[in-house]
């Protein structure tokens, strides 16, 4: 099939490769020149595990492009995969897709072929039918359903293993508007072996807000419940393993630490809040998972200073930038508010992170960052460990205050002095 993917970020590129991948033929559309020139040359602007390699050994499949008119005119189905980051209230800017629904919708008007338009975007309910159907529509002067399709299929891909998500789904949902929309949805997921559900614009929009607050509530309350292990003495992993042989519960979520970041959990934690908020709904569930997560890494800083109570001038290496392994997106990492609390105290800060260095160096210019993790730990006279990184699981940190914010067994066992933050 020949694909379209407005937007070349994690969700846009990664599902191209994988389309690509499957045998499809894909234009990869973004405004950014410099983007689209890496992608034509099988160059990631992002890092993504195998992303390359797939670019790479796909390239005569994807081709990247500026030009809306040919991408519309060559293709039978255009996913949006545009970012919907947050305003200051938390609500959802849906400027990007706004902008994407009117360009697919004035070159949809002098195609003759029927073109299917599918959401992609992590969109509140409702924005797909009252927000981006409109838009098309008055700027094609087509009728959807009868003249474009319509639908929605949301992302669940974890940065770092997102190539392998795509392609091994625990499963698919199609959101559609019309029937021609499903077929043509069916057809491109139709060797899949993972269980594909058909449902509502609506309900395949909730679905991605639900299962992402869930998750995140999940890992909120283990936060908890390791905080009140921490006091008692109690190895948290205990309790956790307990509670996740419970096939009620299950294991997964439920590693204590320094709480969750990212670009998806988040912004969509906070954008159902606020949309709740406007309906005047409540949600003090959501509300109490987003102000536990706020709180959790600076349980780390007063780990620190049960051991050095005075921070100013003393060396403290951070070592992990990235919000997870894996990836060197930074967004809503739990190491900024640590650092950003460190500098407060006025400690030198050393930091390293084997991807992430170059991003966060924007933001931070002014700490000092190395090119190693032994290079970064000597000399410290604390390691605060913010990212399980597998390199950060082989170091030996013998004759050092560590404060764990991540389990890592070998911190554990070779610092001299030895913090875990809930644990």
């Amino acid at each position: 099939m020949n694909i379209s993917i407005i937007g070349t970020g994690y969700v846009g590129l990664v599902s191209a490769a994988c389309f690509a991948k499957l045998g499809n033929n894909v234009i990869c559309l973004d405004i950014d020149e410099e983007k689209v020139k890496k992608i034509n040359n099988s160059i990631p602007p992002i890092y993504e595990k195998n992303l390359e390699k797939i670019l790479r050994e796909n390239k005569n499949r994807i081709k990247a492009t500026t030009d809306y008119k040919n991408t519309i005119e060559k293709t039978e189905i255009t996913f949006i995969c545009v970012g919907t980051p947050s305003n200051k209230d938390g609500s959802i800017d849906l400027s990007y897709v706004k902008k994407v629904s009117e360009q697919i919708g004035k070159y949809l008007k002098n195609k003759k072929k029927y073109h299917v338009v599918v959401v992609k975007s992590t969109v509140l309910p409702g924005t797909t039918q009252n927000i981006v159907l409109p838009i098309i529509e008055k700027n094609s002067g087509k009728k959807a359903g009868k003249d474009f399709g319509l639908g929605m299929n949301p992302e669940f891909l974890r940065e770092g293993v997102a190539i392998n998500d795509f392609l091994n789904p625990d499963r698919v949902v199609n959101g559609s508007y019309d029937e021609k929309t499903k077929k043509i949805l069916k057809e491109i997921y139709k060797d899949f072996s993972c269980p594909i559900m058909e449902t509502s614009l609506n309900a395949a929009e909730m679905i991605k807000y639900a299962s992402n607050c869930f998750l995140a509530a999940k890992i909120s309350y283990i936060n908890e419940i390791g905080n009140m292990c921490k006091k008692l003495g109690i190895d948290t992993y205990d309790v956790a393993e307990g509670m996740g042989l419970d096939k009620r519960i299950n294991r997964s979520f439920l590693n204590a630490g320094i709480g969750w970041g990212g670009s998806c959990f988040p912004k969509d934690t906070k954008a159902l809040r606020a949309w709740a908020e406007k309906q005047k709904i409540t949600s003090k569930m959501i509300d109490s998972t987003i102000k536990v997560n706020e709180k959790q890494p600076l349980q780390l800083i007063t780990l620190l200073k049960k051991h050095i109570p005075k921070l100013e001038n003393k060396k403290i290496t951070v070592l992990g930038l990235s919000f997870k392994p894996e990836t060197d997106d930074i967004r809503d990492t739990r190491a900024m508010p640590i650092i950003n609390q460190l500098k407060k105290e006025k400690a030198q800060i050393k930091a390293y992170d084997p991807k992430a260095t170059k991003n966060f160096k924007k933001i931070h210019p002014d700490i000092k960052y190395y090119e190693n993790a032994n290079d970064a730990i000597k000399d410290a006279e604390a390691v605060l460990i913010t990212t399980e990184w597998d390199e950060f699981k082989k170091i030996d940190f013998s004759g050092k205050l560590v404060i764990d914010g991540r389990r890592l067994k070998n911190a554990e066992k070779t610092a001299e002095t030895y913090e875990g933050v809930c644990w």
